[in-house]
């Protein structure tokens, strides 16, 4: 009993019924990022309806599996953070690429699967190295990335509020708009009136009864769930054994790179929310399960993954640290992987409802990334600086999406992330004002983790309210 007691928030072992509730919350809040990328590159690639359904099952099988090893953890492979892992949208446009350049489009999955396997392994090496970056984030680079992780994430929240379908007539219409306002009234209700347990599965409720409010609007589709079979286990190497070829492990090489400084950025932003500041060996070990759990994904037919930033939204909203409610939202997952039924359930939610429970989760990391600033030591110059041009340069790809379209599509992989040209910007900011040629001002530069226990908690953000 009293270890329990002494155990940190983010080791803590929730009741059963809210272990499961609020992991499915947490997949709730992810499953739109883990499905999008295999049906924008199966759409690429030309695949049927049945294959399209076995490729998105499969990725939430694999993303499952990515998140036991983030949560759980074996050996020195997996933050022990309550970090979900799914499918990077960095990987989308070279995937497709790929299958535009393959002239036989059987062959595209398999050279693709070869490529993020060749990736995920060279990941694996680089991480204890990719890890030492640990002590160029001090709070103003930290916040500043924090911030930009929920600023390019709430016009995914937007593009959710006014539909599935650019395309379609009512894509941005009165009734979709409302709901997705509708929902994020009923989250912010919930949040206010209620307590306990009920205010931290706000943002479910608002999805169920968000969902609720949309049938008679004729919004609600229950087709997925007819059409659905009962079981279906992604079959090892379903689409052809891997295939490697150079520019494709190439072009994945730098999707791996680009991945692993978001999941650094990530790791640094959860640790400051769950008050378990990530340092150099809990992100190399988050770096080992990102890059293994991609190097596993293809033989299961799934693709490379990532940390989900979207999920330290909720983290942060519902206070609720414990990583093993993570871990049994990795569970669901590969249970809905095992079952499409089960995961065509939550392909029932509109996208106008998941839009509006969007804006309060992603809008919950840009205030985290406030909280860390105010920290940051902003009454110098210096760190104004910092902090002004590193969220210029990370909103351009949000405020211009066509900046970049002179440059090759390799260099734009980088440069189309507003998290990774952001966080690269306040890095080299931070080295050229705060130390080159100092000797002084220690405190500005020095990452909470460098700075010894006797200030550990004066550095950590406060909980968002």
């Amino acid at each position: 009993m009293s270890a329990q007691k002494s155990a940190h928030p983010v080791d803590e072992k929730l009741p059963a019924l809210k272990m499961a509730t609020t992991g499915l919350q947490h997949v709730a809040a992810m499953y739109a990022g883990v499905v999008a990328p295999p049906l924008i590159v199966g759409a690429a690639i030309g695949l049927s309806a049945t294959e399209l359904t076995f490729l998105t099952g499969a990725c939430l099988f694999t993303a499952g599996l990515a998140t036991f090893l983030q949560t759980l953890g074996i050996w020195k492979i997996g933050a022990r953070l309550p970090f979900v892992n799914g499918v990077t949208f960095a990987g989308v446009a070279p995937m497709t690429a790929i299958a535009a350049s393959t002239e036989d489009k059987s062959d595209a999955l398999p050279i693709i699967f070869g490529a993020v396997i060749v990736a995920g392994l060279l990941g694996f090496l680089a991480a204890p190295f990719f890890s030492k970056a640990v002590r160029f984030f001090p709070p103003v680079v930290t916040g500043t990335v924090i911030t930009l992780i929920g600023i390019s994430l709430l016009p995914v929240a937007f593009g959710w509020a006014q539909g599935p379908n650019p395309a379609a007539d009512d894509y941005g219409s009165a009734t979709n708009l409302g709901l997705a306002a509708g929902t994020l009234l009923i989250v912010l209700l919930l949040r206010r009136f209620t307590r306990g347990f009920v205010k931290q599965i706000a943002v479910l409720l608002g999805l169920v009864i968000g969902t609720l409010i949309a049938i008679p609007f004729g919004v609600t589709d229950f087709g997925p769930v007819a059409d659905a079979d009962v079981i279906g286990f992604p079959t090892p190497f379903h689409f052809g054994a891997p295939q490697f070829q150079l520019a494709a492990i190439i072009s994945l090489c730098v999707v791996m790179v680009v991945s692993m400084t978001e999941s650094t950025a990530d790791m640094l932003a959860l640790g400051e929310i769950v008050e378990r500041p990530a340092d150099e060996k809990t992100i190399a070990a988050g770096l080992r399960a990102d890059t293994l759990g991609s190097a596993i994904s293809p033989l299961f037919n799934g693709f490379m993954c990532s940390a989900f930033a979207q999920n330290i939204g909720l983290v942060a909203m519902t206070k609720i640290r414990s990583r093993y409610v993570v871990a049994v939202g990795g569970g669901f997952l590969v249970l809905m992987g095992l079952c499409p039924m089960a995961a065509s359930l939550i392909a029932v939610v509109p996208r106008p409802v998941l839009g509006g429970a969007g804006v309060v989760l992603f809008g919950s990391v840009a205030a985290s990334g406030i909280q860390t600033l105010v920290r940051a030591g902003l009454e110098k110059d210096n760190n104004v600086l910092i902090v002004a041009v590193s969220l210029a340069v990370g909103i351009v790809p949000i405020t211009a999406p066509e900046f970049y379209h002179a440059f090759p599509e390799t260099v734009r992989i980088v440069l189309d992330s507003g998290i990774s040209t952001g966080c690269v910007a306040a890095v080299a900011l931070n080295l050229v004002f705060n130390h080159l040629g100092r000797s002084g001002d220690a405190q500005d530069v020095t990452h909470p983790m460098e700075a010894g226990e006797e200030i550990t908690g004066a550095t950590r953000a406060p909980a968002t309210p």
